[in-house]
């Protein structure tokens, strides 16, 4: 007899008091934001919490481009189709990577964007990915923009704001992609 994972009291007990799992399944992708500005202190926070992922090797080929430039943000606003939403942001993170110290780094600046995506949910602020990597015209857009030197690439621009609270996060649970000592 198959038993729902959700029925087993120990899981739902831990996603019930658990602060790090209700963080995780209260992160929203937020594409709208209010007028209120965002510290630089809570975005290098934002950048600590990156610099803490996971690296291959410990190799950590990531740099993080911290961007509270209007003009900027607008002009990255028309290039990138779906980083539109950084025109309304107050500040953006680009996650970028160095191919040379690593071949796996957008492995590593993807495990670094989960951490900013998360700490952002945990200190009330709202953010969304948006995909740089591996779109050569969206890469070069940013590179362009912010005169990214050789040879990092940009894996994504996160904008970064207060939430109107219009984003809501997804249930995204699906039991039937779960397989337990088989498929």
């Amino acid at each position: 007899m198959l038993v729902s994972l959700m029925m087993i009291p120990q899981i739902n007990s831990l996603m019930a008091q658990n602060e790090t799992i209700k963080t995780i399944h209260n992160r929203k992708s937020v594409r709208n934001y209010t007028d209120q500005p965002v510290k630089t202190e809570d975005l290098v926070t934002l950048v600590k919490a990156g610099m803490a992922a996971p690296s291959g090797m410990d190799r950590r080929p990531w740099e993080f481009y911290i961007l509270q430039d209007r003009g900027q943000m607008e002009a990255l606003a028309q290039q990138l189709p779906y980083a539109k939403m950084v025109a309304n942001a107050q500040a953006a993170i680009i996650v970028l990577g160095n191919p040379d110290v690593s071949s796996y780094w957008y492995l590593d600046c993807s495990a670094a964007t989960q951490n900013i995506l998360l700490a952002a949910e945990s200190m009330g602020l709202g953010a969304v990915w948006t995909a740089a990597y591996p779109y050569e015209d969206r890469m070069s857009a940013i590179i362009k923009t912010l005169n990214i030197p050789e040879p990092y690439k940009p894996l994504v621009l996160i904008p970064i704001g207060y939430p109107t609270g219009s984003d809501k996060p997804k249930d995204k649970w699906n039991e039937a992609k779960v397989h337990i000592n088989g498929w």
